[in-house]
This record gives C-alpha cells, sequence and structure tokens, in this order.
C-alpha cells in the first residue's frame, strides 16, 4: 500500500484519486516499467507487429524530414533580386530555377504529414481498442506501439518549431503561386507546374499557412478518429493521452527518473511528447485538458515546462498558448491561465 500512495504523490493528478483509477495505479512497478518505455526502444511483441511495423516504415522517414527542413535555406536572395528586377528575364528564370526544387520539398513534407495522420490513426486504434479494460493495459501490453506514438508526437513538435523560424517556406511557396499564376495568363509552359497542380497549391497553401501545421494535421486527425469510431467510448481515447502526460510529468519532475536520461535530447523528447498529448486532449475531450475535471494536471505540466532553461521550451509554451482549443474558455482556471502569459 505505501508503494501505491507513493505513486499518487509522485503523479499528483487528482484524476489519479478517483476511485477508477485506483485499480489502474496500483501497481508501481507497472509505473516504472512503463516511463522507461519512453526512453528504449521496446519491441513488438506479435500482436503488435503488423501496426508496428506499417508505423515504422512512417518513422524511418521522418528522420530525413526533419534533417531536410532543417537545412532548408529558401531562394530569398534570388526572389528579392527578380521582384526588383521585373524585366530582368535571365533573373526571373533564375528565381525561378531556385524555387521550383524547393517546392518539390514542401510538397514533399505536406505528404509526408498525410502519411503521418494515418500512422496515428493506426496506433490510436490498436491502443483505444476495447481489447483491454482500460489505457494502462494498453500501455504496459503494447509498449512497443506507445513508443511509436510518443516518436510521432515527438517528430510533430519538433518539425512545427523548425517551420515557425523559417520564414522562407511561405515565402517561396507565394513566390512561386505568383509566378505560375502570371505564366499560365500569358500562356508561358511552367516547368513544375505538373508536380504541383492548382489544387495541391491550395491543400499545400493552407497547411504551411497555419503556425504549427504538423500538429494541426495531427489534432484534426485525432479528433476525425473520435468522430469516425463512435462505438469507442472516447474515454478510450482521453484516458490514453492523460495518461501519457502524466507520466511524462513525473519523469521530468522525479530526479530518481530524470537521472536515468542520458542527454537533454532526452529531456526534450518527454518534454515535446507531454505538450503533444496535452494539446491533442484538449481537441477531442469536450471540456478540454484545462478544466476542473481534465484527468491532466496542467499545473504540474505548465511547472515542470517553467522549471527548464526558458530558451529550450518557448517554443512548447507558444504551443500551449496558442494552439490548444480551449485555454480561453470562461471554465480555464485564472491560475493556469497566468502561468502561461
Amino acid at each position: 500500500m505505501r508503494l501505491i500512495l507513493q505513486v499518487f504523490l509522485l503523479l499528483g493528478s487528482r484524476s489519479l484519486l478517483q476511485s477508477s483509477h485506483l485499480a489502474r495505479f496500483s501497481c508501481f512497478r507497472w509505473w516504472k516499467r512503463f516511463s522507461l518505455v519512453l526512453l528504449l526502444n521496446a519491441q513488438p511483441t506479435d500482436a503488435e507487429r503488423e501496426v508496428w511495423e506499417q508505423v515504422d516504415v512512417v518513422l524511418k522517414d521522418a528522420k530525413g524530414i526533419l534533417d531536410e527542413l532543417q537545412a532548408y535555406k529558401g531562394a530569398g536572395q534570388e526572389i528579392r533580386e527578380a521582384i526588383q528586377n521585373p524585366n530582368d528575364e535571365a533573373l526571373q528564370e533564375q528565381a525561378w530555377a531556385a524555387v521550383v526544387p524547393l517546392v518539390g520539398k514542401l510538397k514533399k513534407f505536406y505528404e509526408f504529414s498525410q502519411r503521418l495522420e494515418a500512422a496515428l490513426h493506426s496506433l490510436l486504434r490498436a491502443l483505444t481498442s476495447e481489447t483491454y479494460d482500460d489505457p494502462t493495459q494498453h500501455l504496459e501490453r503494447e509498449q512497443a506501439l506507445a513508443k511509436q506514438f510518443a516518436e510521432i508526437l515527438h517528430f510533430t513538435l519538433r518539425f512545427d518549431e523548425l517551420k515557425m523560424t523559417n520564414p522562407a517556406i511561405q515565402n517561396d511557396f507565394s513566390y512561386y503561386r505568383r509566378t505560375l499564376s502570371r505564366m499560365r495568363i500569358n500562356n508561358v509552359p511552367a516547368e513544375g507546374e505538373n508536380e504541383v497542380n492548382n489544387e495541391l497549391a491550395n491543400r499545400i497553401s493552407l497547411f504551411y499557412a497555419d503556425a504549427t501545421p504538423m500538429l494541426k494535421t495531427l489534432s484534426d486527425g485525432t479528433t476525425k478518429f473520435v468522430s469516425e469510431n463512435k462505438n469507442l467510448p472516447i474515454e478510450n481515447t482521453t484516458d490514453c493521452l492523460s495518461t501519457m502526460a502524466s507520466v511524462c510529468k513525473v519523469m521530468l519532475e522525479t530526479p530518481e527518473y530524470r537521472s536515468r536520461f542520458t542527454s537533454e535530447e532526452t529531456v526534450s523528447f518527454c518534454l515535446r511528447v507531454m505538450v503533444g498529448v496535452i494539446i491533442l486532449y484538449d481537441y477531442v475531450h469536450p471540456v478540454g485538458a484545462f478544466a476542473k475535471s481534465s484527468k491532466i494536471d496542467m499545473k504540474g505540466c505548465i511547472k515542470v515546462l517553467k522549471d527548464q532553461p526558458p530558451n529550450s521550451v518557448e517554443g512548447l509554451l507558444n504551443a500551449l498558448r496558442y494552439t490548444t482549443k480551449h485555454l480561453n474558455d470562461e471554465s480555464t482556471n485564472k491560475t493556469i491561465k497566468s502561468m502561461l502569459q
């Protein structure tokens, strides 16, 4: 019993004091074991393997996407020179030649977001099915899938951090669309037009217009998953998300677990996963993550973020400030609002 109480003291979430959660967290050994899932590469069981292999294909490409985005420099100079010298055909051709391959990359990133959403749906179907009685059983028995879910969230927050600091992305794509429109009016054949037609260009433009496009994709995808699976209790999804948020929070705030982190990148991983599941929870739960009845300890999670070096978490705090759905609701605790100001 003393171990059970230790878990309640560590997790510090009022939701865990409800009787329905007592049985779920009655095993301290389970909690310690699952907390390590986020740090280790859990191997899939036979039951997990089919979904795991599908998602693994997507995650293997994720690192390359981040590398390409980090190296994205844009065609700012070529575009400026072309705009400043509209009658210089050579400069117009140079700008177009510089932008077309970059638009190919932007298309690739957009298409990857669609693959990521499909992978998310596969994981949610597995982790919220009624195979087991509650989310902790899913997370314990499907550890490899839980780790993949965490990796998707880590990728998503990292992608959006890089995108928000690179204005060249929207500038390049805007120039591409303007120039393509002008070429069509003048009946000038345009290299690259077949790669990104007008319909696709509209979708890509909407994607990059959002401050956090990958997070919006996952938020919309999670909402869509819940609406399309009305036979599943919504708690199957929200309890899975709140459990992961609690695990991340405790790993970050408890010296015993924090000491196991081998690098600051591991800390960043857990922080991004925590923020990611909070935002998804806020979108799919009827009253969101900030309400009094929320199963996520928002004050504790925000405190964990604010205890980190400011430069390392400002993007994550901004994600909570500007990409959540219910923060500005009247029902949101004033203390929580002030913590995020």
